[in-house]
């Protein structure tokens, strides 16, 4: 029977940095890295943050010019619940939720899977979930100048559920709005259609 052999690929200095001070870390905290279960513990921790941080090297504006077709279609076009994880850059805890994401036509449209791409590439990084909002929506706005685009993100805080005021079910929402999507017939369109469940 052929053995599974995982392969991963990491910038070498950079991961030996990170595992480093991880270890440092485990130091000051009073641990004992030589035991079985920290010794490889420095390692997993850096190829972790190495992975939940490589949106630094993607660039999101690439990705949807990647998938942008000519398309008479001029109504909104919404992709919702799309899952997203990242790491408070206050407190490298994570956070996770969900975007919806809408936008007006104006002549060109996107493959959908490239929305939410968009999503992981900017969650991918040390965030703020008000700055996550906004760079998604002028990133789309950008790419494909549509009549108006439309996010709103609901995320679930560790660094609020763990530590701190430790409050288990507070969902921190967000929105970010431009062109036709700061009229209020349009906003509140899109606000009832991601809200609605729909059979």
């Amino acid at each position: 029977m052929k053995k599974y052999k995982k392969e991963e690929h990491y910038e070498p200095q950079s991961l030996s940095l990170v595992r480093d001070n991880v270890e440092g870390i485990l130091k000051a905290l009073g641990e004992d890295i030589t035991r079985d279960g920290l010794q490889k513990t420095p390692e997993r921790v850096a190829k972790a943050y190495h992975f939940l941080t490589q949106g630094y090297h993607l660039d999101a504006s690439e990705i949807l010019q990647s998938a942008i077709f000519e398309e008479d279609h001029s109504e909104m076009v919404i992709v919702k619940d799309i899952e997203l994880f990242s790491l408070c850059e206050h407190h490298m805890l994570p956070f996770y939720g969900r975007a919806h994401i809408a936008y007006i036509p104006k002549g060109k449209i996107v493959g959908l899977s490239k929305l939410a791409r968009v999503v992981d590439v900017y969650a991918r990084r040390l965030q703020v979930q008000e700055r996550l909002t906004c760079q998604i929506r002028d990133c789309i706005q950008e790419a494909l100048e549509p009549l108006g685009v439309a996010v709103v993100i609901e995320a679930n805080h560790l660094c609020m559920m763990m530590r701190g005021v430790q409050k288990q079910n507070s969902v921190t929402t967000t929105s970010a709005f431009t062109g036709e999507f700061e009229k209020q017939s349009t906003r509140s369109e899109f606000i009832n259609l991601i809200s609605a469940k729909l059979s």
